[in-house]
């Protein structure tokens, strides 16, 4: 029986509108499901509320084994979840199947957090026991994606369930299967009690109310900037605690003694992984003046070579950006650039929602496609003749998410991103890189910190609670 049946997939009737879920690459209905409306917020924050207290006193070793079933559960149902991450969101195979083995990587990572120690032993000047001690939030609310829809759910979803909180998520309407109703089929399926977990495909609207609601004092968020300001900016008037995991547009340095046959490849993943969309895309290509003429012209027959089309039904690179709108975006900022001097090498044309890899050449602060997220296949190539000036250009700018540095010296590019404000630094490697053991998050305007991942799900999840137990009552002089 497959895990996820359109007749039982939504446990709880929700109140919004009927939903096509759609095919990117041919516009077919893959789906239809029901969206939940802001009323649904506050019925599911309630159930979840009710079902957290008896979770949260659930033998820890319990949580962890729902959490572990969660993992064998991805690998199992693979087949099935990899046909729904390339249809409704635009993959290619192979970044549907890393999306499930981060999944399962989560769930197992997740599992761990649920038998950590709990708190310290605190010295105190008073004759008693003091220790602090981590306890649930309660409840989470989680907004997520289109662009890696099953990791940018599951990141917060499995941490924030171990360590004994129920969770709220809404999903992008867009890939509300793959990215939220998948989840719900695994935990099910996993043993995790009802009312737990609470999917709510939705507009703004829905995430609005999840952010407004008092039984929901945290929320983490994954979306773009203008978007992820106006979440901080509200859960901020709630006094809530607010993870913020948004955009960049960032850079790849390549010194003059870079391999530049090496390069090429590493350069070309990051800025056209998952037609880039994601949010660690290599936006920006910092080129030693030395090689760029080189580089420009490698980059660009590689872009060339990559074949676009339908993931699922054809083996290609790249496949459909997610819709009309943010393909208009993406050609709107190609053809701003090259409207004010930037040189097209490669790319720039598309077939319906199919954008070829492209290359920009000639491109400074001024060009649209280098200073803004485009959130495309796009590849804008700059040169530089100073490893300071190398630095400024790579920290000039809004965000700080991800940062690589391409060179034979190690020690060198380490020394080089000690100078350039970022969240992650990746030495001889492009900017998209994900684990789910390490700490991820980026700075300024790509977001709150390191907040997810690892141990920082314990900053995430849980607050401290400061208790002291004396033997007799205080006495004071009054």
């Amino acid at each position: 029986m497959p895990l996820l049946d359109p007749k039982t997939w939504q446990s709880r009737p929700l109140s919004g509108p009927e939903y096509a879920v759609t095919e990117p690459a041919t516009g077919d209905t893959l789906a239809t499901v029901t969206l939940a409306s802001a009323e649904d917020v506050g019925t599911a924050a309630e159930a979840a509320r009710a079902a957290q207290a008896e979770w949260a006193r659930v033998p820890h070793f319990v949580r962890a084994g729902v959490l572990r079933k969660a993992g064998d559960l991805f690998a199992a149902h693979a087949d099935e979840l990899r046909d729904w991450i390339v249809r409704e969101s635009g993959s290619i195979p192979g970044k549907a199947d890393f999306e499930l083995h981060v999944a399962a990587q989560e769930c197992y990572e997740a599992a761990a957090l649920a038998s950590r120690p709990a708190g310290q032993i605190l010295p105190s000047e008073a004759p008693r026991l003091s220790y602090t001690r981590r306890v649930p939030v309660g409840v989470v609310g989680v907004i997520s994606p289109f662009n890696a829809p099953l990791i940018l759910s599951i990141r917060s979803v499995a941490p924030a369930l171990a360590l004994g909180n129920a969770v709220v998520l809404k999903p992008d309407p867009r890939t509300a299967v793959c990215g939220g109703l998948s989840l719900a089929a695994v935990f099910a399926e996993a043993g995790l009690p009802e009312n737990l977990l609470h999917v709510l495909p939705g507009g703004p609207d829905v995430g609005q109310a999840l952010v407004a609601d008092p039984r929901v004092p945290v929320i983490s968020f994954t979306g773009s900037t203008a978007a992820g300001r106006a979440v901080g900016e509200a859960g901020g008037r709630h006094l809530k605690r607010v993870h913020l995991e948004l955009g960049g547009n960032s850079a790849l340095v390549v010194l003059e003694d870079a391999d530049i046959d090496a390069v090429i490849s590493t350069a070309a993943w990051g800025s056209f992984f998952h037609q880039g969309q994601i949010c660690m895309t290599t936006g920006r290509h910092l080129v030693h003046q030395s090689l760029y003429e080189d580089y420009v012209e490698r980059l660009a027959a590689k872009a060339d070579a990559l074949a676009v089309g339908d993931p699922h039904r054809e083996q290609v690179h790249l496949g459909p950006i997610i819709d009309d709108a943010q393909l208009a975006k993406v050609h709107g900022l190609v053809e701003a650039s090259t409207s004010r001097g930037a040189k097209l090498a490669a790319g720039g044309t598309h077939d319906r929602l199919f954008y070829r890899p492209t290359v920009l050449a000639g491109v400074d602060d001024h060009t649209p496609a280098y200073a803004e997220e485009v959130f495309g296949p796009v590849a804008p190539v700059r040169s530089f003749t100073t490893a300071d000036e190398a630095a400024a250009l790579a920290g000039n700018g809004e965000y700080g998410l991800s940062l690589g540095i391409v060179t034979r010296d190690t020690a060198r590019g380490l020394d080089l991103a000690e100078r350039i404000p970022t969240g992650i630094v990746h030495i001889n490697d492009q900017t998209v890189n994900d684990e789910a053991v390490a700490p991820f998050g980026g700075i300024a305007a790509s977001g709150t910190g390191a907040r997810f991942g690892g141990e920082a799900n314990l900053e995430a999840f849980t607050d401290v609670r400061w208790t002291t137990v004396r033997g007799d009552v205080a006495s004071y002089p009054f």
